[in-house]
């Protein structure tokens, strides 16, 4: 909880993790290894650092050291491991779960307009550093990347529930941007 509630962080915070563990009690029908995919997402953001490139690296690896001091089976580990670097890329890996656990992560690009609004600004201060001049392009091409993709979220009820306010919220915000 320490983690979450560093003073850089803006967007990864407590609020982040409660929400993902919000949309993660709402799919828990979808869910093949529960246990797996919530230990995931309390880790997948534990270590956060805006000028970093290997935080879900260094959050795998912090799962994995506190799992195997709780004496987790090594296949819960590893899981557990993988799936939080399936959140570098928002990919999947082809585990049962990982699809899941992205549309999750990912859930925050279809929620209401404030909520969305709130969140960009949230990640805006979590890269205060970086000039606007840099800031604003790269933002854009993240964004645009999430909209290019044929679907953004990859199990139905995500789709259902959230596709088309997320492909809103990120057209609006591209013409802003």
């Amino acid at each position: 909880m320490t983690l979450y509630s560093e003073s850089h962080r803006h967007y990864h915070t407590l609020q982040h993790l409660s929400e993902c563990l919000r949309e993660f009690d709402s799919a828990k029908n979808q869910v093949h290894d529960p246990v797996a995919l919530e230990l995931a997402i309390w880790f997948h953001d534990a270590i956060y650092n805006p000028r970093a490139s290997d935080n879900e690296e260094r959050s795998a690896a912090l799962a994995q050291e506190c799992l195997a001091g709780a004496r987790a089976t090594s296949d819960l580990v590893s899981t557990v491991s993988k799936l939080v670097l399936d959140t570098k890329t928002h990919m999947g890996s082809g585990h049962p779960d990982a699809a899941l656990l992205i549309d999750i992560d990912l859930s925050i690009l279809g929620q209401s307009e404030d909520r969305f609004n709130e969140y960009e600004r949230q990640i805006r201060e979590e890269y205060s550093w970086v000039p606007g001049i840099i800031f604003k392009p790269k933002r854009a091409a993240i964004l645009r990347g999430f909209l290019d993709r044929p679907r953004l979220y990859s199990t139905d009820p995500f789709f259902s529930n959230y596709e088309q306010s997320a492909r809103a919220n990120l057209k609006r915000t591209l013409r802003v941007k």
